[in-house]
């Protein structure tokens, strides 16, 4: 059996009169990457407490990062000169309670953040809201939790001096 889930996914392109390098810094400032051989060997132990101490120690504002790619290098062996970056960055607690309810929800956390350099040279980030992707599950307790990661996604945005969408906050 094959079943279509058609929705709708709003995706914030937020402008920003800073540099690239200003940007991508403030970033991973207050979105830290995990080590994942650290992460490896808190979930080897079986301890989930300490594994929930661990992500709270780990996520200062919410999020960590779990992967980085830079495209930059290929890109540039191309003929291009923007810079662009993408994280997938969430939280392995938050995630569990929408895990419990559809595993499926893995499709979509961690969440996926990029900031690129524009073809006029513009930085911009860019991130899909997250309530509009895990609303799709018809869940309400997975749409709770998205609604609660928008709250935390507009903080992070208003920690780095960036642009708020309304929807991030009306949600």
């Amino acid at each position: 059996m094959t079943q279509t889930v058609a929705h709708l996914v709003n995706r914030f392109v937020i402008d920003t009169e800073d540099s690239f390098d200003d940007v991508r810094r403030r970033y991973e400032s207050l979105v830290p990457a995990i080590d994942f051989a650290e992460l490896t060997e808190v979930v080897a132990t079986g301890d989930l407490a300490r594994l929930q101490a661990y992500t709270a120690d780990h996520t200062p504002h919410s999020f960590a990062i779990f992967w980085t790619m830079d495209p930059t290098p290929v890109m540039r062996l191309s003929g291009h000169q923007n810079r662009a970056v993408t994280y997938m960055m969430g939280n392995n607690v938050i995630a569990e309670t929408m895990f419990r309810h559809d595993p499926g929800i893995i499709l979509y956390a961690p969440l996926r953040t990029a900031i690129y350099e524009t073809a006029s040279g513009h930085v911009q980030l860019s991130i899909d809201q997250p309530s509009s992707k895990f609303a799709s599950f018809g869940d309400s307790h997975i749409a709770e939790v998205g609604a609660q990661l928008d709250t935390k996604v507009a903080e992070l945005l208003r920690l780095m001096t960036l642009p708020v969408p309304p929807e991030l906050i009306t949600a």
